[in-house]
């Protein structure tokens, strides 16, 4: 798996720019069937891709936390949620809460996350290739696909089933 997260990075910067023209008339000219065929493509790649098997959103990138997040999990850690955010917490550049370190305080040595019953949204919905509305989150896919594997999968195969 290591061999694969080295080369998505080269893979996914190679097809930067053919990937942002693509999005870019994605935008322009957006198909009525898009988050159908988009949920397709993601039901069908998860059903052959083992998260466990590769964590890198976890180990390089942290997710942001809602307020609703922030209290789900202090409440499951049994913490105030004041000090969840002192503990694990800081405030971005965005004023969103975000993770004070990577990989995730939450990841264990397989992998696996140890709060993933109540993780916070934006882990729930990662990589978002199957989110409604699809073509608004473009420049979030841009990103993602030098991150998971399985989003990397998933444009190319777009591309191919959906030609612009």
């Amino acid at each position: 798996m290591k061999q694969i997260i080295q080369n998505l990075v080269k893979f996914a910067k190679d097809k930067h720019i053919e990937n942002k023209k693509y999005f870019e008339k994605l935008k322009k000219k957006t198909p009525k069937h898009l988050d159908y065929l988009m949920l397709e493509l993601h039901q069908s790649e998860f059903k052959r891709t083992d998260c466990l098997s590769c964590a890198n959103c976890c180990k390089t990138t942290g997710p942001l936390f809602t307020n609703a997040d922030v209290e789900r999990i202090s409440k499951h850690l049994t913490q105030k949620p004041q000090r969840f955010i002192e503990q694990y917490l800081r405030i971005d550049e965005d004023n969103d809460y975000v993770l004070q370190t990577v990989p995730c305080s939450f990841l264990d040595d397989e992998n696996a996350c140890t709060i993933y019953a109540v993780r916070p949204k934006a882990c729930r919905e990662f990589p978002h290739t199957d989110r409604k509305k699809f073509e608004q989150i473009s420049s979030l896919t841009l990103q993602n696909v030098a991150i998971c594997p399985a989003a990397y999968n998933i444009v190319e195969e777009m591309k191919k089933r959906l030609p612009l």
